[in-house]
């Protein structure tokens, strides 16, 4: 997990905090010595995880306060009725390259594009609470086993293929779901990478970009995010 792992100490919060923020929320710490600290939600994974500049990290601890100026969940965009925005915000939204093609499909710049047969732990959970972990994305598997993975990025955008995560996640054919890579690789079978979710439709709804640059790194240069 990078940066700060956010959660309230009262379960029910919790359950509050994970559903309500989405990626690209500003984050405020509020106590302790980087009191005024701003960052922003890169995802979730059972903590709502939280990227800010690294000298303003280094001031936060265990036991800080912090605030999440949570909203975008219940987005939608007009004009794609068939695409489900999850824990997108709406700063994210508009800092991604892409927009309405001619076609009317939403045109999204991914940094890779991930196969069915990726999609470890996470499956079947909600999609607004922790992420999904993507398998075959660790280093020195060769050829033979490679899924092309293992140069993913805290922050790239990916697609992931084959997958309906608007009520939950799970395998459907034909369909996509666009995600976040929010945490870091895992040597544990059926856990690394894991894109934490922002969209998802039938694959026919998307125009997909392939772009090495699509990563929300692009808020830290831009500032925190709504």
């Amino acid at each position: 997990e990078p940066g700060l792992s956010v959660r309230h100490r009262d379960p029910a919060a919790n359950y509050a905090l994970q559903y309500l923020s989405c990626v690209g929320n500003t984050v405020v710490v509020t106590s302790g010595p980087a009191a005024g600290a701003e960052g922003f939600v890169i995802g979730q994974h059972a903590y709502v995880l939280t990227d800010m500049p690294e000298d303003q990290l280094r001031r936060v601890t265990t036991g800080d306060q912090v605030t999440v100026q949570a909203v975008g969940q219940g987005l939608a965009l007009d004009g794609h009725r068939h695409v489900t925005v999850k824990n997108c915000s709406p700063r994210l939204l508009a800092a991604l390259a892409g927009g309405t093609r001619d076609d009317g499909t939403l045109e999204v710049h991914v940094a890779a594009r991930v196969p069915a047969d990726a999609i470890g732990a996470g499956a079947g959970m909600a999609s607004e609470y922790a992420n999904t972990d993507l398998m075959g994305a660790y280093a020195g598997l060769g050829e033979d086993l490679s899924l092309g993975l293992e140069g993913l990025r805290i922050g790239d955008v990916v697609a992931m293929a084959d997958q309906d995560h608007r009520f939950g996640r799970g395998y459907r054919e034909g369909w996509l779901s666009i995600g976040v890579i929010s945490t870091g690789s895992c040597q544990l079978y059926g856990h690394g990478p894991g894109p934490s979710t922002i969209m998802s439709g039938p694959a026919a709804a998307f125009h997909l970009v392939d772009d090495a640059d699509a990563n929300i790194g692009v808020l830290a240069s831009a500032g925190a995010a709504a």
